[in-house]
């Protein structure tokens, strides 16, 4: 799946600053630190340096958690939904339940078209479906996306679809689509863990809101690996869940994702 967030600034050294990088290989060595946006990092472009390491925090007790159950597999039917284009109702619901707990998302269409018809069609599917929650930078945002099976990131990579005009603030809550460049969003999205008004600007367009009560269980996601320590996401779409499973076994996980009637 195409990674994303790396945004470009009007000046070569506002861009420096404000590049907001995917999560890298844990082997990187931290460089000069960009303030961080929410991007996501296209195959097809050189590595991108990743911003400092972010304060560690108190990792969340690992006894509250449930393990993801085995699911059925959508794989031939995500794959082939990956040629669809389906639009999406004015207003749905997707509830989320994770190994933190459960969380719902309220989508409005007319926020953002094409984002909300994206997010319908992939939530439809089930590509959410056993997904981690691979970047987790505090006060921040945490990112989801990345399909655990690589045969259905490799069916979705090349299904870009255009730019929502920003009709929405990035307020916390605000669920958001990553992007690696103009009209590159894919599959992967993001939630606001603050206010990020300054990403209004950068053409990120909320088309959905977490639930208020629902933050209590996105603030969870484990963020011990930040954004220096944390998985590449090439590796993660050519190799899956077992490569998470073998760097980075504290990440939390959606074990689904789905409309609520």
């Amino acid at each position: 799946m195409q990674q994303r967030l790396t945004i470009v600034m009007a000046s070569a050294l506002v861009a420096a600053a404000l590049t907001l990088t995917g999560c890298k290989g844990n082997d990187q060595t931290a460089q000069a630190p960009p303030p961080e946006q929410p991007t996501a990092s296209a195959s097809s472009q050189p590595a991108t340096p990743p911003p400092a390491e972010t304060p560690a925090a108190p990792e969340h007790a690992q006894s509250s958690k449930t393990a993801a159950a085995p699911a059925k597999n959508y794989t031939k039917e995500l794959i082939a939904a990956a040629k669809a284009n389906e639009k999406s109702p004015d207003t749905y619901k997707v509830k989320f339940d994770t190994t933190r707990g459960v969380f719902t998302v309220t989508v409005t269409r007319a926020w953002a078209p094409l984002g909300a018809d994206r997010f319908y069609s992939l939530v439809k599917h089930h590509f959410y479906d056993n997904a981690a929650f691979f970047r987790v930078v505090p006060q921040f945002v945490v990112q989801f996306g990345i399909s655990p099976i690589p045969a259905v990131s490799a069916a979705w990579k090349k299904t870009d679809i255009k730019d929502d005009p920003v009709t929405q603030t990035n307020k916390r809550g605000a669920i958001v689509f990553a992007t690696a460049g103009p009209n590159t969003r894919t599959t992967q999205v993001f939630i606001n863990l603050k206010d990020n008004t300054r990403l209004d600007a950068m053409g990120f367009a909320p088309f959905g809101v977490v639930d208020s009560s629902g933050m209590n269980v996105v603030e969870m996601m484990y963020e011990g690996y930040g954004d220096s320590a944390g998985p590449d996401q090439d590796q993660l779409e050519k190799q899956g869940d077992s490569y998470l499973k073998k760097g980075w076994p504290k990440l939390d996980y959606i074990k689904s994702a789905t409309l609520v009637q």
